[in-house]
Parts: structure tokens; C-alpha cells; sequence
């Protein structure tokens, strides 16, 4: 059950470079009874209780890891600062208190690590893992027709024979994880269908994939479904599915209204995350390595 990885490959080369966490800003000094961001600047709903320096040292810090090549104007219209006319703001806001709530109150899953930012942007305005309802191929309109995402390989499901959209099954919904039925026969209502477990194969594909794993990291391949030989990361895995579930459900679909329609996907769905806006290969997300310390405003509370 080990997982076993060689330095000298390219891609493991390339996986350490791309969860290269940035050098820190200089830390600031706020003495006692400095102004703080809510009293100073209009308009700051979030970290307004920070002194000035280390709202400005975070706001400079955000900029590069979201929008280095556009600067404030990324979020800031026109140069007003208090302005939200940019959908980019609302958005960035919504994200600040996301971050927090993650920090704050998903510690099963992130534990003292917790995200930034940078966790997912990696400095790119929109994280480059991000998903949107699949509408599947053309298929004619007859039953036999329908596939129901079967046979159209993906690179979501790592471009197997299985239903190619499993985020929207399970990452969106809470919806049964499972392959095994409890019992020999089954029947409607009675345990997971054989296209729940084709859906269930897909998503485990995804997290091999997004966590730079196989199988094995949680499961014991003798016994897959058997938790007592499990490994501990299933049980963080656990957790991670509802933390993504979470997020999607009470964050980023909400914000449907807000993106505008070239941001919206296919279906006119809002972008949502997976395993992968984080991971991105790393079976933990930047190597393990916190940003928080550098960076103690994005803690949340607990």
C-alpha cells in the first residue's frame, strides 16, 4: 500500500514546481491603536477589523496570487477603491469569506495547514481546475441513444469507459458514495444501482488523478470497502468530499447571478471546484507546506 514516486521522472519534476509555494511579502508593523481598514476605506465588509498596514500588505498579496498581470484593477473599477460595479470584487469578497470558513470550520480536512488564495489561483484570475455541468456529447434522441456519459472518454474520469460528469452526481450533491449493495438481490430503493457504482469508479478516478495517487493511498485493494483497512487519508478524504460539496453548494453556486454569462458554463452553470482547484497533483495541496503562518488574516476563526 505504499505509494512510490521516482524524483528523477519529469513529471514529478514538474508536480514539485507547480506546488512551489511564493516567497512571503515583508511582514509589517501595526503599533498600537493604528486605524484599522473598516474605519479608514469605504466599502470593506471583510478583514475591516485589520490594522491599514496589514490589510494593504494582504490586498498586495491577493493581487499577486490572483491577478498579477492586471493589478488592482482586476477587482477595483476605475481606481474607486470602494466601487463594487466589477462582478471581480463581489466574487474576490465571496472567496475571502470562503477561505475563512475553510480555515475556520473544515479543520478535519485541512487541519492547521489550512488554504489561501494561492492555494488554487496559483496566479492565474481563475483557478485553471474548476468544473462546470457536463452536457455530454451529441447523441440521438432515442433511449438507445443515450449513453448517460458512458463510452465518451474524459480527462475528468482519466479518459475511461465511465459516466464522464461524476462532480455533478457527487460534488454537488449529497448523493450515496458507494459500489456495494447490501444486499444479493437488489431492488429499487435497496443500495447503490450499477450505474451509482460506474459514477462512484468515476470519481475515484478523479482523486487519483487530482491527488497524484492510486488506489491505494486510502483503500486496501484486498478489501476496498472495508474502512478498518482503510488508511487514515481515507477518512481526510471523507471530509473532503463535504468540504467540496460544501463550497459548491453554499459559495460558488450562488454566485450563478453574479458571474457574467461568458464565465458561466455550457448549461449557464457557475464554476465549482473538485478535488483538483486544490491539489493539483500534490496528495497535499503545495506539498503541505501552510502559507498561513505568512499570511494569519486568512485563519478564520474556530
Amino acid at each position: 500500500m505504499e505509494q512510490v514516486t521516482n524524483p528523477r521522472l519529469a513529471s514529478v519534476q514538474e508536480q514539485l514546481q507547480l506546488n512551489a509555494i511564493p516567497a512571503p511579502l515583508p511582514k509589517v508593523d501595526s503599533p498600537e491603536g493604528s486605524a484599522l481598514a473598516g474605519t479608514t476605506f469605504k466599502n470593506v465588509q471583510v478583514l475591516k477589523d485589520l490594522p491599514v498596514p496589514e490589510f494593504l500588505r494582504l490586498m498586495t498579496a491577493i493581487t499577486t496570487w490572483v491577478a498579477p498581470v492586471q493589478g488592482c484593477s482586476y477587482c477595483h473599477a476605475g481606481g474607486d477603491l470602494a466601487s463594487d460595479a466589477l462582478y471581480t470584487k463581489v466574487v474576490a469578497r465571496r472567496m475571502l469569506q470562503m477561505t475563512a470558513h475553510i480555515n475556520g470550520d473544515w479543520h478535519a480536512h485541512v487541519g492547521t495547514t489550512g488554504v489561501t488564495c494561492f492555494s488554487c489561483h496559483r496566479g492565474h484570475n481563475v483557478p485553471e481546475q474548476i468544473w462546470y455541468t457536463n452536457p455530454g456529447p451529441e447523441h440521438a434522441s432515442a433511449v438507445a441513444g443515450n449513453k448517460r456519459g458512458g463510452d465518451a472518454p474524459s480527462p475528468a474520469v482519466r479518459l475511461a469507459a465511465l459516466p464522464n460528469d461524476p462532480f455533478a452526481t457527487f460534488l454537488e450533491d449529497p448523493r450515496e458514495i458507494s459500489v456495494i449493495s447490501a444486499t444479493a438481490l437488489r431492488q429499487d430503493g435497496m443500495g447503490p444501482s450499477i450505474q451509482q457504482a460506474e459514477q462512484t469508479y468515476g470519481l475515484m478516478m478523479h482523486i487519483t488523478k487530482a491527488l497524484g495517487v492510486n488506489c491505494t493511498f486510502c483503500h486496501n485493494s484486498r478489501s476496498f470497502f472495508d474502512w478498518d483497512q482503510s488508511t487514515p487519508q481515507r477518512a481526510t478524504a471523507w471530509y473532503g468530499i463535504r468540504l467540496v460539496r460544501d463550497l459548491n453548494q453554499h459559495y460558488l453556486t450562488p454566485l450563478q447571478h453574479t458571474f457574467p454569462a461568458e464565465r458561466l458554463g455550457p448549461l449557464g452553470d457557475s464554476p465549482k471546484v473538485n478535488c483538483a482547484t486544490c491539489h493539483q497533483g500534490a496528495s497535499k495541496p503545495l506539498n503541505g507546506v501552510s502559507m498561513l503562518p505568512d499570511y494569519p488574516e486568512l485563519r478564520g476563526t474556530r
